[in-house]
């Protein structure tokens, strides 16, 4: 695409169209979202979704934005699609154009999520965080999303409203072995349910992980297949004399990496398959 499509000649003139990818895109047009680079929950709900193009706007810096209305918005019913709380903006170069004969957009939804969790003040308990920047940092398969969710429950809660097929938190779990021993949790579907029927109110200051899930499902969330990569911590309080992991749980962090990309691959050979129920742990390494 051409930036210089993106510019206006006379600043004053209204913005009635805008060129996108060979395509001259106006309000009324339908574009199919494609955000990146701010890493916001919203990227993760949005991500694929169709929208209808509300108007054409510059800012101060004469760069353009796209302002969005969801073609599904159930605002749509209500009369409430210009309401502010139900428009997004776009850069141009995050809404690719959809042809008027192109029908309903395919459904793009993240097929594994894998999220790290945990507090890096606190010792090992930031193993989750580090897991998910070193996997963020190498090239995956189309249809995953790896994001640091730290201490943000809702954050996480929201984006599994999103309806991953697969999640797999990963985090620091003290179950009793050695430090740096990384271990798969793979709950029955059943026994989660009812695990989560008992979960309790949710704390925003506690990411417990099933915390978190029971927040997702009373947010309308259908869980699909959700694991837990765990690591044995060393401590779980704030380090002494330094920020960070400890050695061994610091030397686990690749192969926990290793582990969830192994994962990763089952998931999507598996996709439209039928599951094994049971729990498992991954044998000790």
């Amino acid at each position: 695409m051409n930036e210089a499509d993106w510019r206006l000649l006379d600043a004053d003139r209204p913005v009635e169209q805008l060129r996108i990818d060979g395509w001259l895109v106006r309000p009324g047009d339908r574009v199919l979202l494609r955000p990146r680079g701010r890493g916001d929950v919203f990227d993760l709900v949005l991500d694929g979704k169709v929208a209808v193009v509300e108007s054409i706007e510059q800012d101060l810096e004469g760069d353009f934005k796209v302002s969005v209305v969801l073609e599904a918005d159930p605002g749509a019913y209500l009369g409430l699609l210009r309401q502010p709380g139900h428009r997004f903006f776009f850069s141009p170069g995050e809404v690719a154009p959809l042809p008027p004969d192109a029908g309903p957009a395919p459904v793009v939804t993240p097929t594994v999520l894998v999220a790290g969790i945990g507090n890096v003040f606190l010792g090992d308990d930031g193993f989750g965080v580090e897991v998910a920047q070193r996997l963020a940092a190498r090239t995956l398969p189309p249809g995953v999303t790896v994001a640091d969710y730290g201490i943000r429950g809702y954050d996480l809660a929201s984006a599994l409203v999103g309806g991953a097929e697969h999640t797999i938190l990963v985090d620091a779990c003290p179950r009793g072995e050695r430090p740096g021993t990384v271990f798969v949790l793979e709950p029955d579907p059943a026994d989660l349910e009812a695990s989560l029927d008992g979960a309790g109110p949710f704390d925003a200051h506690d990411l417990n992980p099933l915390h978190v899930l029971h927040l997702a499902r009373s947010l309308g969330a259908e869980l699909g297949s959700v694991v837990v990569v765990g690591c044995a911590p060393a401590t779980l309080g704030p380090p002494e004399g330094h920020l960070g992991l400890s050695e061994e749980v610091g030397a686990a962090v690749d192969e926990a990496v290793g582990v969830i990309e192994a994962l990763i691959e089952r998931f999507l050979n598996q996709r439209g398959g039928c599951r094994d129920g049971g729990s498992q742990d991954e044998p000790e390494r």
